[in-house]
């Protein structure tokens, strides 16, 4: 029998950096917890050095309080180095190792390069598709401090890149609803002070405008963008499109 010391969570989101996650899909994190699913968030480095930063102590703390804002169960930070991000053998490793201990069964990852911004986030979709199928692999637990094997069901793409109309590459796209977690979502990327002062004020109307813009697209106020791996499909059309089945909603008696 295997035993766990780690909590299983249905939903880990990868960033390259602390900030990264609040910003591509914290709205869709802040619903999953009060929806009631276990979430983590991994950061694959400290993010530090930065120009606003006096250490990595503050980034840290300023992850802690935004993990916090988001109603998040476990947010990890792995030793891996900014601004010099590799897609590594070492760093899929690690990330992988995360998989292990916490088991989840969807994983939301950077999905395109960000030009203008840093590179360490299009070397983090790559660790963070080959971590996912590390994790699964046999015959190989020298590599991964004996952690048993864990197979993730799904993996969807975020999208942090505000400078193009184009939809991010994808087998297909949809919309997660946030209308009601938005201002919890600005709280958590406003948690990141050292990041974005006043001079910067600029970026949480960005992150307004874009939630709306992709939110109206799929008929809500607000929403985040994901690029699915794979081509989605369903077994339950109206579940799918309306979000309940027949279950949920009382059937009108036949008319006579």
């Amino acid at each position: 029998m295997i035993t766990h010391e780690h909590p299983q969570l249905d939903v880990i989101a990868v960033g390259a950096h602390p900030d990264d996650v609040e910003i591509a899909c914290g709205g869709t994190l802040a619903g999953l917890v009060q929806q009631g699913y276990q979430v983590g968030i991994v950061d694959l480095t400290d993010g530090e050095p930065t120009p606003g930063s006096p250490g990595p102590e503050v980034r840290l703390a300023e992850a802690k309080q935004a993990a916090e804002t988001l109603g998040v169960q476990v947010r990890v930070q792995l030793d891996l180095p900014n601004r010099r991000l590799f897609d590594t053998f070492e760093a899929r490793v690690a990330l992988a190792k995360e998989f292990r201990k916490y088991r989840p069964r969807l994983v939301l990852g950077f999905g395109e390069k960000t030009p203008l911004a840093s590179p360490d986030h299009w070397q983090a979709m790559q660790i963070t598709d080959a971590a996912i199928f590390y994790s699964r692999l046999t015959k190989w637990d020298e590599h991964f401090d004996h952690l048993p094997v864990h197979t993730i069901s799904a993996h969807l793409y975020y999208t942090l890149g505000f400078g193009s109309l184009e939809l991010p590459q994808g087998a297909g796209h949809l919309v997660v609803d946030i209308g009601e977690t938005l201002d919890t979502k600005l709280a958590a990327v406003r948690c990141y002070a050292t990041q974005f002062p006043k001079h910067k004020e600029f970026i949480y109307e960005r992150i307004r405008a874009a939630a709306m813009h992709d939110g109206i697209a799929a008929g809500y106020d607000a929403g985040e963008l994901f690029a699915a791996t794979r081509t989605l499909g369903t077994r339950d059309l109206v579940h799918f499109m309306f979000g309940q089945s027949p279950s949920d909603e009382p059937r009108k008696p036949p008319v006579r």
